[in-house]
C-alpha cells in the first residue's frame, strides 16, 4: 500500500534512533534535505506542456482487476493442471475461438464452459475442471479493484477529466454482464458482450471515443495486452502498457502532470477523542524550529497504530510527525515514550516526515512474487543490521539492563495485562505460569526494536530498500530472537484478523513470501548463528505480548483512550491470540516427542529412556508407546500433530481457509439447507449446495480426503496425511452439510478411495473422474435385512457368471445415497463362490444405476429423519446384468477390498464426530450463558458446569485417540493400526452421543427441534454405533488384540 510516514531515519541507523536527549534538529534538517533531493528525482512530474488530455480509458482485466492469465496461473498450480493450459486455450482459435465468441456474447456461459473445458482437456491430456476456474475468476475474492487504481480514478475525476472503462467481458449465467466495478467511477462504460465487438477491433475504440465526445489525441488508454494497445495507438490514442498497477499509475501521473495519490496517505481528520491543542503546539514548534511564518498549522491523524496516537503536521515548509501518549490515566509501562517532550498534555516526540511506502497488508497484494520475496529479504537484512550494532561502540551500553530480558518483559506485560484485565482468560493464565518456567537457557543481548513488523518499515517507492524503521518506543537491550519471532506474527494470523493482518490462509509459495522457517534460517545465516531449538517458545512469548497489548487497547477503548477507531474489536481478539500463544507452548512441549523412536509393532514398552541432552525429558522419564517402527517412507511424514497451528504451513493455510469458508458460507446457509430437506422438493439436490460446491472448488477446498499413501503423486486429491486431514475433517464435521460441499462426504469418499486403490484405468476414467469432479454421486451396497451384516462374510446376495456378464440377485438395505438422482454408481458386494474359503467368497462389482433390474423399495428413516436427497434405501437387485470388466480387482477379493475401503473411511466418521461434539458444546455454552432459571443464569448452576467440564474432557480424550490412530495409519499403515482404529470406533460415537445429549438437555425442548443441529447430530452419532460397525464388534477386536499382544 502506498504511504508516507516518519522516522528518525536508518541512514545514521540506531544511534540517533535511540538518543534519550533532545531531538537532533541539525541532523534532521540534513536528513530531510537528503530525502527531498532523493525523491525529487523519483517523483518529479514530467508535465507535457500544453497537454490537452481530457479523458483516461481503462481496460478492466489486468488493469483495474487481476487479469485472467494471472488468475489462471495461480489456479493451475493449486489444481495441478499443466502450466499455461488456460492461457493457451484462451487464445486458441483467435477471433473465432470460444473465449472471443464468449466475450462477443455469441455463446452462453454454459456453452463456453463446455467447449472451453473440452479444449483445455485436449491440450493438457487430463480432465480440467474449468467450472472451478470460472468460479474463481468471477469470485468476489479475486475480482476486486486495485486500490491504487480506485485512488487514481478519484483524482482524475477531481481534476475535471473524464473516465471510461473499455472492457472485453462476458455475460454470467444469471445474464448479468461481468463488470465487478462501481459504474459511478466512469462517465462511459463500453462492454464487449453488450456491443458484440471485442478489442482489438477498431470499432469498439471509436465507439468509446464517440460516447466520450473526444478525439483520439485527447485520451490515454491503459491495457495489459499488446494487440489491444497497438490498435488504440493506430488511432492516435496515447497508450500505457500495464505490467503492474503501481508502475502504470506513475506513468499516468507523468503524462497528466499531477499526482494521483491523496495528499498524505493513511491519514484522516483528527478523531474527537484524540484532539490536541494546536495553538500551544504551533507556538512550541515555531520557537523550536525558528519559523517566522504566520501560516496555519495543518494537523491530520494517521490511521496507523493501536497504542500511541500519531499525527501529521504541516507548518510552513516543514513536514513533521508527532507521536504521543494517549490521553487519560495509562496502564503502567504501556507506552514508554518519556524520553520525549510534553507540551500537549501528554509526553510526545516529533520526527521528520519520511516519504516512502508502508505495506500495511503483509501479503503485499498487487506485487509480483519476486518483488514480495525481495521486500521480506530487505526486512530481514535491516533487522540483522539493527542486531549487529555494538551498543558499547555507539554509547548505548546503558540503554537497558544486561541479561534476563525475557523475565523482565514477562513482569512488565503481566503487570499491564493485570491492570487491563476485564475477565479471566484461561490461556493467559496458563501462559503466565508456563512461560517463566521454560525460558531459553542462553540469550544473546543486542539492541532490540521491540515492535519489529513489516508495517513499521518505510520502503523506497521504486526498489526493495528500507528507508526508515518506525515505532522505537519499546526498544531496549534484549534478546534479538524476540524481534525475529515478532516479525513473523503475520505467518500465523489469518488475513481476516482485524488488527494485525496475517497470511496463514494464503499459499506462500505462490505469493513468493518466505515461510517463517525460511525467514528464520535467512536471519541465522546472515548473523552467522545456528538455528535455535526454542522457536516455538519465542512465538508463544510474542503472541502472549500481543494478547496483553490487545487487552490494554480494549480496556482503553472502554474509556475512549485508544488511538485506533477499531480498538473496540480487540476485546474478542485477546482470547484468540492467547489461545494461539498456548498452541505454540504446547508445540514446544512436544518438540522432542516428535523425534521419539518407534518400537516393535503393537507392543508397549515400559522403560526408562534417558536423553541427557534434552531438558524436556529428564533422566528417569517413562515412555509408553505402542507405535510400530516406521519405514523410511512413512517416517518422513512427521510426528503427531495435536493442534491445527502445529500443521505444516501449507496445510495450516488450508485449515484456516476452510475455517473462513465455513464461517462465511456454510454456517449461514444451514437454515436454508435444512428448510430444503423438509420441503416437497427435498428429493432433488439443493441448488444452494451446488452453488457452494463451486465456491469450495474455487477456494481449493475440494477432494481433501484422499490419503497421501493412496495417492502419493497427488494426482487426485490434496495429498494430505491422515493426521492432517483429521484436523480438516473435524472442522467440516461441525456442519452436517460441509462434507458434501467439499466433496468429502460418505459414501463417495470410500468409493473414490476404492477406485484409486483398486480400480483399472478404464474404471477410473468412467467412475472416478465424475465423482472427483462432483458431477456424480455413488452408494455402497453391502448390508442385508435377512442376515447379521456386521459380519461381512454373512452376506447372501449372489453374483453369478453368465457369458460375458455377471448376473446379480439380492436384497439390500440401508444403502446410503441411492435415492439421490445424481447417484450413478452402486458399489455392490455379493458372493461369487459360496464354497470358497470364508474370506474369499465375496466380490465387488461396479453397477451403473441405470442398469435394468435395480428396484428401490422404499426410503428408510433414522429416528424419523429421511436424510434427503440421498436417503437410505431398501433395494432389490433382480437379474441385474453387469459387464465382467466391472469386477474390481478380481473374484473373491471383496472382503479384502471392503476392509481396505473401511479403514480411512471409518476413521473419517470419528473425525467428524469430534466436530459434531465441538459444535454441540459451543452451542451449549452460548445457550447457558443467555438463559436464566430459578433466579440465576444456567451457567451458574452446578450441574450445568459439571456437564460442560465433562464434555470438554471427553472431547479432548477422544480427539487425542483419533489423532493417534491417524498418526499410526500414516506411519505403519491401516493394518498395523487395527487396534487403534477399533478403539476410536468404540469411543467416538458414544462420546459424541453423550456430549450432544448434554447439550440437548441444556437447550430443553428447543434441543429436540429442527431449529438447531443438535437433534440431527444426536441421530447420526447414535446411528454410527451401527453404521460404523457395531460397538460389540469393536470391543471384541480390542479385547482379542489386547489378549494376543499384551500378555
Amino acid at each position: 500500500m502506498t504511504g508516507c510516514y516518519f522516522s528518525l531515519g536508518l541512514t545514521m541507523c540506531v544511534r540517533n534512533c535511540f538518543q534519550s536527549s533532545c531531538l537532533q534538529w541539525a541532523w534532521r534538517t540534513t536528513f530531510l534535505k537528503h530525502i527531498q533531493r532523493r525523491h525529487q528525482g523519483s517523483h518529479g512530474w514530467t508535465h507535457l506542456g500544453g497537454s490537452t488530455y481530457k479523458a483516461v480509458i481503462f481496460d478492466m482485466g489486468g488493469v483495474l482487476i487481476p487479469s485472467p492469465g494471472r488468475v489462471a496461473a495461480e489456479w493451475e498450480v493449486q489444481n495441478r493442471i499443466p502450466s499455461g493450459t488456460i492461457l493457451k486455450a484462451l487464445v486458441e482459435g483467435g477471433e473465432n475461438g470460444p473465449w472471443m465468441r464468449f466475450m462477443r456474447a455469441e455463446i452462453t456461459a454454459e456453452g463456453f464452459l463446455r467447449e472451453f473445458g473440452r479444449l483445455c482437456s485436449e491440450m493438457s491430456k487430463t480432465s480440467v475442471p474449468v467450472d472451478s476456474f470460472f468460479s474463481l475468476l468471477t469470485s468476489e475474492r479475486v475480482a476486486k479493484q486495485f486500490p491504487v487504481m480506485t485512488e487514481a480514478i478519484t483524482q482524475i475525476r477531481a481534476k475535471g477529466l473524464r473516465t471510461a472503462v473499455l472492457s472485453n467481458n462476458f455475460y454470467l449465467p444469471n445474464q448479468k454482464s461481468f463488470l465487478p466495478l462501481d459504474r459511478k467511477q466512469f462517465d462511459v462504460v463500453v462492454e464487449s458482450c453488450v456491443e458484440g465487438i471485442c478489442k482489438p477491433d477498431l470499432r469498439i475504440y471509436k465507439l468509446c471515443l464517440e460516447r466520450l465526445g473526444l478525439q483520439p489525441s485527447e485520451s490515454i488508454f491503459l491495457d495489459d495486452l499488446g494487440p489491444n494497445l497497438k490498435a488504440a495507438a493506430s488511432l492516435g490514442i496515447h497508450i500505457i502498457k500495464v505490467n503492474d498497477p503501481e508502475t502504470a499509475v506513475k506513468e499516468l501521473e507523468a503524462l497528466l502532470g499531477f499526482t494521483l495519490r491523496v495528499g498524505v496517505p493513511n491519514t484522516q481528520p483528527v478523531r474527537k477523542t484524540m484532539e490536541i491543542p494546536k495553538d500551544s503546539l504551533e507556538k512550541y514548534l515555531k520557537d523550536l524550529l525558528g519559523i517566522q511564518t504566520t501560516g496555519p498549522l495543518e494537523l491530520l491523524q494517521f490511521d496507523h497504530g493501536q497504542s500511541n496516537p500519531t499525527y501529521y503536521i504541516r507548518l510552513a515548509n516543514r513536514d513533521l510527525v508527532l507521536r504521543k501518549k494517549p490521553p487519560g490515566t495509562l496502564l503502567p509501562s504501556a507506552h514508554a515514550i518519556e524520553r520525549e517532550f510534553s507540551v500537549v498534555g501528554t509526553p510526545f516526540y516529533v520526527m521528520e516526515y519520511c516519504p516512502g511506502l508502508i505495506y500495511k497488508d503483509p501479503s503485499l497484494p498487487g506485487l509480483e512474487p519476486s518483488h514480495r520475496r525481495a521486500i521480506y529479504t530487505a526486512m530481514n537484512t535491516v533487522l540483522c543490521k539493527i542486531h549487529s550494532v555494538d551498543p558499547q561502540a555507539v554509547g548505548l551500553e546503558d540503554y537497558g539492563k544486561q541479561g534476563a530480558y525475557i523475565p523482565r518483559q514477562m513482569r512488565t506485560w503481566v503487570k499491564q495485562y493485570r491492570a487491563s484485565e476485564t475477565s479471566t482468560i484461561p490461556a493467559m493464565e496458563r501462559l503466565i505460569e508456563w512461560l517463566p518456567l521454560h525460558l531459553p537457557h542462553q540469550q544473546r543481548t543486542t539492541v532490540v526494536h521491540g515492535d519489529f513488523r513489516l508495517d513499521n518499515l518505510v520502503f523506497h517507492p521504486e526498489k526493495p530498500e528500507v528507508l526508515a524503521v518506525l515505532d522505537w518506543e519499546l526498544s531496549t537491550l534484549g534478546d534479538p530472537l524476540v524481534d525475529v519471532a515478532y516479525s513473523c506474527l503475520a505467518h500465523y494470523l489469518p488475513s481476516s484478523f482485524p488488527v494485525l493482518r496475517g497470511f496463514n490462509d494464503c499459499d506462500l509459495t505462490q505469493l513468493g513470501i518466505p515461510a517463517a522457517e525460511e525467514y528464520f534460517r535467512m536471519y541465522c545465516l546472515q548473523m552467522g548463528l545456528p538455528p535455535t531449538e526454542n522457536w516455538n517458545f519465542y512465538m508463544a512469548f510474542s503472541f502472549f505480548r500481543v494478547a496483553a497489548i490487545l487487552q490494554g487497547v480494549y480496556k482503553r477503548s472502554l474509556t475512549g483512550q485508544a488511538s485506533s477507531a477499531h480498538a473496540e474489536q480487540t476485546g474478542k481478539l485477546t482470547e484468540f491470540v492467547s489461545n494461539l500463544a498456548w498452541d505454540f507452548a504446547v508445540k514446544e512441549g512436544f518438540r522432542v516427542f516428535k523425534e521419539m523412536p518407534f518400537k516393535n509393532p503393537l507392543t508397549r514398552s515400559c522403560h526408562t529412556w534417558a536423553r541427557p541432552q534434552s531438558r524436556w525429558y529428564p533422566i528417569g522419564t517413562r515412555s509408553y508407546s505402542s507405535v510400530p517402527e516406521a519405514s523410511p517412507a512413512r517416517a518422513s511424514r512427521g510426528g503427531l500433530v495435536i493442534s491445527p497451528e502445529s500443521l505444516s504451513p501449507p496445510v495450516r493455510e488450508l485449515y484456516h481457509r476452510l475455517k473462513h469458508f465455513m464461517e462465511q458460507h456454510v454456517y449461514p446457509a444451514e437454515p436454508e439447507l435444512q428448510s430444503h430437506q423438509a420441503s416437497a422438493a427435498r428429493w432433488s439436490p439443493s441448488p444452494l449446495i451446488e452453488n457452494l460446491k463451486e465456491k469450495a472448488k474455487a477456494e481449493g477446498l475440494w477432494n481433501l480426503f484422499l490419503p497421501l499413501e493412496a495417492d502419493p503423486e497427488k494426482k487426485y486429491g490434496a495429498g494430505l496425511t491422515n493426521v492432517e486431514y483429521a484436523h480438516l475433517c473435524e472442522l467440516m464435521g461441525t456442519s452436517l452439510y460441509a462434507p458434501e460441499i467439499c466433496n468429502c462426504s460418505a459414501p463417495d469418499t470410500g468409493n473414490m478411495e476404492l477406485l484409486v486403490r483398486y480400480g483399472t484405468e478404464a474404471q477410473k476414467a468412467r467412475w472416478l473422474m465424475p465423482l472427483l469432479e462432483g458431477k456424480a454421486r455413488s452408494c455402497f451396497a453391502m448390508t442385508e435385512p435377512q442376515v447379521a451384516s456386521s459380519d461381512a462374510t454373512n452376506i447372501e446376495a449372489s453374483i453369478r457368471e453368465e457369458d460375458s456378464f455377471y448376473v446379480i440377485n439380492g436384497h439390500k438395505w440401508w444403502i446410503t445415497g441411492i435415492l439421490d438422482p445424481r447417484c450413478q454408481l452402486c458399489v455392490f458386494m455379493g458372493k461369487t463362490d459360496p464354497h470358497a474359503p470364508r474370506h474369499q467368497q465375496q466380490s465387488v462389482l461396479l453397477v451403473p444405476m441405470d442398469t435394468p433390474g435395480i428396484k428401490i423399495i422404499r426410503p428408510l428413516t433414522v429416528y424419523g429423519l429421511e436424510d434427503a436427497p440421498g436417503g437410505h434405501g431398501e433395494v432389490r437387485f433382480e437379474h441385474v446384468r453387469v459387464p465382467k470388466e466391472n469386477m474390481v480387482l478380481g473374484p473373491g477379493r471383496g472382503f479384502e477390498i471392503a476392509q481396505g475401503r473401511l479403514g480411512p473411511g471409518r476413521i473419517h466418521h470419528c473425525m467428524r464426530l469430534i466436530g459434531f461434539s465441538e459444535r454441540a458444546l459451543a452451542l451449549m455454552k452460548a445457550r447457558v450463558k443467555s438463559r436464566v432459571a430459578f433466579g440465576k443464569p444456567l451457567v451458574e448452576q452446578g450441574t450445568v458446569l459439571a456437564d460442560i467440564a465433562q464434555s470438554r474432557v471427553e472431547i479432548e480424550q477422544a480427539r487425542l485417540l483419533v489423532l493417534r490412530a491417524a498418526h499410526l495409519m500414516d506411519l505403519a499403515g491401516n493394518k498395523a493400526a487395527a487396534l487403534d482404529i477399533a478403539m476410536i470406533k468404540m469411543v467416538a460415537p458414544s462420546m459424541a452421543s453423550r456430549v450432544i445429549d448434554r447439550a440437548i438437555q441444556a437447550f430443553g425442548a428447543a434441543g429436540l427441534s429442527g431449529d438447531y443441529p443438535l437433534a440431527q447430530f444426536f441421530t447420526w452419532a447414535r446411528a454410527l454405533r451401527f453404521a460404523d460397525g457395531p460397538d460389540e464388534v469393536h470391543r471384541a477386536t480390542v479385547a482379542k488384540l489386547e489378549l494376543k499382544h499384551r500378555i
